[in-house]
Order: structure tokens, then C-alpha cells, then sequence
């Protein structure tokens, strides 16, 4: 048995798809479907169970889950608006911490859903340090304590370095259970619909480019130019594929930025939009008030610890990405 949590979401859907295609069926799905349109994101996929994630949650604390083999958990409150401290928390502190020890007791690799808002402005750059991390909003800070709590099980930089002495590819089991954090990027791609304001931009151009035939951008901003204030935008099939290879390389633990290592401005994601539908024009509006000083104009993935752990895979471009999810998005 395979454990995904957030298993109706964005990337939880997709990694079940994923594994899916690796021939893994035997899968919890773990969610909470009280927005049930996100029943989409499960109907084309092959899982054994679903369970509430309150249930689920139950079933861990008092010890009654049957035999795993891995937990993958992506299930989080990712409003980057929310401000009910008690709430995030809860839901993406404790319950996280919860299900680490358990994995922890049982020696189930756990993979888990971090996230590249613990940089804040990334004036320090974007690397797997404690330097370079300083959250700007609650959801960016309960992703920063959880690492936190990782890295003092020993799952740092030289814990992660030490524990990937294994060799490359073999399923050899490690000298300790593997935990493995991967601090996601701006991910785009199919199944986010159920997001709505916080689908990516790469959704929302292509419904406003359908309907008024134009994407709305942000006028210039911390020294950018309109719409070139700059992410590292990763299509979410390059998000799955890393978090399966670290499933199949069972000697790497760690934290990890799971991003292209470009940064591409945001006026791309429109360009590739229009060039799909083959009409459109780009139109700045005002950047907003309550973003000032808020807002991660630039974001980009450093790659020297991901590749040293030995991932090699190549990333789609956002012209690549966004072509490919929209070919999606559109099909009969």
C-alpha cells in the first residue's frame, strides 16, 4: 500500500497518475472532499481506498493503518492569504509532524510537500540554507518550521549528503528511514482547476485570453518592467517525476528545491498562452496595494544540492509546459 495525501488536489492527483503509470494501484488516497467537484482529479485514476483525511488521521494516531510502503504527503492549506495562525498550523505543522513520526517508527519513507515561499524575497538567493530562508505570510512559515523540525532529526545538508553515498538507482535500504522534503517552485499543469484564485497564471491567462481575449498582468514592480517580474515556473508531470525518483532511491533524504533553475517572467507564461490560441494581447493593471512588500518578484530554484544527490532528469520550459498543459486543457 501507497499512501498520497491530498490525493484530489493538484500535484497529489497527478503523482497518483504518476505512479499509476509505474503500475503502482495498490493506493490510499487521502483528502477532503468537501469541495466534491474535486472528484475529477480521482475519476481517471486507479486507487485501492479513499479516506477523509480527519479518518485517516484517526487511523494513524491510534495505530490501525495496515502495512505501508510509502507515504506521500501533499494534502496542506496553501493559501498564501490565510491568516488564522491556529489553523495553518494545525493542518500543515502538526498533522504533518504526526504522520512523520509514525513513517518514523515504522520505517516508511515519507516524501512531503515543502515549499520555495519559505525564501520570501530571496534576497539571500534560493538555497537549501537557513540564510536564505525568511517567510513573509503564515502558510510560508508553517512549510519553514516543518523543514526546521526535519533538519533537527538530522536530515540536513551533511545528513542528506552522507545518507546519499548509496548507489545510484538500486532500491538499497537505508541505514535510516528516508525523509525526503521538496520545496515546490511555481508549479503549473492539468488538474488545478479546483484552485480557482490560486491556480497559476498559466490557467488564468488561458481563460482570460478565451473570454476577453487578453492576460492581465501586474505592472512593473521592485525594479521589474510590466509583467517581467520573474518566477521558476515547473510544469507539474517535472514535479511528479522527481518526487518518483526519489521513491526509487531510497539512500536519498533531504530537502530539496523542486524548480527548473530558470526564472522566466511572467509575460512568457502570457506569450506561450497567446501563441496556443493564436490571438491575444498582453494588459498591465495596476500592482496591487497589499502586495507591497509581499511578493516574490523573482524566484529561482538553485540546483547544486538536487543535482549532487544525482537527479539528472531535464525540466520542461515554460514555452514546452505551456503548450503541453494547454493541449491538455483543450482536448475533445
Amino acid at each position: 500500500m501507497i499512501v498520497v495525501t491530498g490525493a484530489a488536489g493538484f500535484i497529489g492527483s497527478n503523482l497518483i497518475m504518476g505512479l499509476n503509470g509505474k503500475g503502482a494501484t495498490d493506493i490510499i488516497a487521502v483528502d477532503d472532499l468537501q469541495d466534491g467537484t474535486k472528484f475529477r482529479n480521482l475519476a481517471d485514476t486507479q486507487i485501492a481506498d479513499y479516506l477523509d483525511k480527519d479518518e485517516f488521521l484517526g487511523l494513524v494516531e491510534r495505530g490501525e493503518l495496515p502495512k505501508i510502503e510509502a507515504v506521500f504527503h501533499q494534502g496542506a492549506c496553501s493559501a498564501t492569504t490565510e491568516w488564522n495562525g491556529r489553523f495553518m498550523m494545525d493542518v500543515n505543522y502538526r498533522y504533518t509532524k504526526t504522520l512523520l513520526h509514525w513513517c518514523q517508527d515504522r520505517r516508511v519513507p515519507f516524501f512531503y510537500a515543502s515549499s520555495a515561499s519559505v525564501y520570501g524575497m530571496g534576497r539571500q538567493g534560493f538555497r537549501e540554507e537557513r540564510a536564505c530562508e525568511k517567510p513573509l505570510n503564515m502558510y510560508a512559515y508553517s512549510k519553514f518550521l516543518l523543514d526546521q523540525y526535519v533538519r533537527r532529526l538530522g536530515y540536513d545538508t551533511a545528513a542528506a549528503k552522507k545518507a546519499g553515498k548509496g548507489k545510484a538507482g538500486g532500491r538499497v535500504k537505508p541505514a535510516r528511514p528516508q525523509v525526503v522534503g521538496l520545496r515546490y517552485f511555481n508549479v503549473y499543469g492539468p488538474r488545478e482547476q479546483h484552485k480557482g484564485g490560486m491556480a497559476s497564471t498559466a490557467f488564468h491567462f488561458n481563460n482570460q485570453v478565451g473570454q476577453e481575449g487578453e492576460c492581465r498582468l501586474f505592472e512593473g514592480s521592485d525594479g521589474y518592467g510590466p509583467g517581467e517580474q520573474r518566477r521558476d515556473f515547473i510544469h507539474v508531470d517535472d514535479a511528479v517525476a522527481m518526487n518518483l525518483w526519489f521513491w526509487e532511491h531510497p539512500a536519498k533524504s533531504g530537502i530539496f528545491n523542486c524548480g527548473t533553475g530558470r526564472a522566466q517572467p511572467f509575460n512568457d507564461i502570457a506569450r506561450a498562452v497567446i501563441a496556443w490560441h493564436g490571438k491575444g494581447k498582453l494588459k498591465y493593471v495596476p500592482f496591487p496595494e497589499n502586495l507591497v512588500g509581499r511578493y516574490q518578484s523573482y524566484t529561482q530554484a538553485d540546483q547544486a544540492k538536487l543535482r549532487a544527490a544525482g537527479y539528472d532528469h531535464p525540466f520542461l520550459t515554460v514555452e514546452q509546459g505551456v503548450k503541453k498543459y494547454l493541449d491538455w486543457l483543450h482536448q475533445e
